[in-house]
């Protein structure tokens, strides 16, 4: 890293850009006399647009290309969705702060009048390539008709203005930070509709040699979030169902404890497993690893059988 410069590392789609940009107004604010610049890398997951990402081979679809600008020097941080990360680790590479997370939550945009998903009409075609969106839409309304959706925001907005689909899903994260939230038509409760783990959550990596990156970069961390993800992607990495198994876990804190929700389903929404554990948040680890063996208790891994070996 040059004398006053960092250089981040960032996918190239519309908001993978803006979300850096939150990322390095922050990192201005906090050091001025720093120059940031943002080097755009495009990711194999932007590259193949037309299959589901869970049909695809292979993990890290949007993380293992930016992750190499990071390696190979081009690159000093780097700004992930926390939720495509995979959980296995590479040495070389650290989570250096984890930046505040506001929206969690799974959200809905539909044609004029629709303000809640009881208002969609029967065989309803909605857009998600997202097998836990899938699961967990057909466990509420087994007669829609669930249909795959890539692309970016706007091309997955657009194909509801035009009628291709009545409603698509997509994270509120990503619309509050592209300034498209007024195109929500409602939001699901994230302990009912559970999102998938460090959703709306962004990771700062660094070089794990790195130390002066890590240090300017110090002033990202939020703890809450850090706390809260960090149990969810802890009942992620214990049950290694992959990235896009049908697998939601949602972590708050209340008060001085830390509750943590989970559901894991198959894809026509059956069967639908539910579990949920509450405790004093410095027992995050334990309450994690409790969660887990209610849900090995209550048949997870037959569930998420389909899905192993995609990480």
């Amino acid at each position: 890293m040059s004398v006053g410069t960092l250089r981040i590392a960032t996918r190239g789609s519309a908001l993978a850009v803006a979300q850096t940009e939150l990322v390095a107004e922050r990192l201005l604010a906090s050091h001025p006399e720093i120059h940031v610049e943002l080097v755009t890398i495009q990711t194999r997951g932007d590259q193949e647009q037309k299959t589901p990402l869970w049909k695809l081979e292979g993990y890290g679809f949007f993380t293992t290309q930016v992750e190499a600008a990071l390696l190979d020097g081009r690159a000093d941080i780097a700004v992930h969705s926390f939720k495509d990360m995979p959980t296995q680790v590479n040495e070389r590479l650290t989570v250096a702060a984890i930046f505040q997370r506001l929206h969690p939550e799974d959200v809905v945009v539909a044609a004029p009048g629709i303000h809640d998903l009881h208002d969609l009409t029967e065989r309803a075609a909605v857009g998600t390539s997202s097998p836990r969106r899938i699961a967990q839409l057909k466990a509420l309304r087994p007669d829609l008709d669930v249909l795959p959706l890539r692309g970016n925001v706007e091309s997955r907005l657009q194909k509801v203005r035009d009628g291709q689909y009545e409603a698509v899903v997509l994270a509120r994260a990503g619309l509050e930070r592209l300034g498209l939230a007024d195109e929500i038509s409602f939001s699901f409760d994230p302990m009912v509709f559970i999102p998938a783990p460090a959703q709306g959550a962004l990771a700062i990596q660094t070089r794990t040699d790195d130390t002066h990156a890590q240090q300017w970069t110090a002033c990202l961390h939020d703890a809450a979030t850090g706390l809260t993800v960090g149990a969810e992607r802890a009942v992620l990495s214990a049950l290694h169902p992959g990235c896009h198994a049908p697998l939601g876990v949602y972590a708050r804190l209340v008060g001085d404890e830390l509750e943590i929700f989970a559901l894991a389903a198959g894809l026509e929404g059956w069967p639908c497993l539910q579990r949920q554990v509450r405790g004093p948040q410095e027992n995050a680890a334990a309450l994690a690893a409790e969660l887990v063996e209610h849900l090995r208790q209550g048949g997870v891994e037959e569930i998420l059988k389909p899905f192993e070996g995609r990480p």
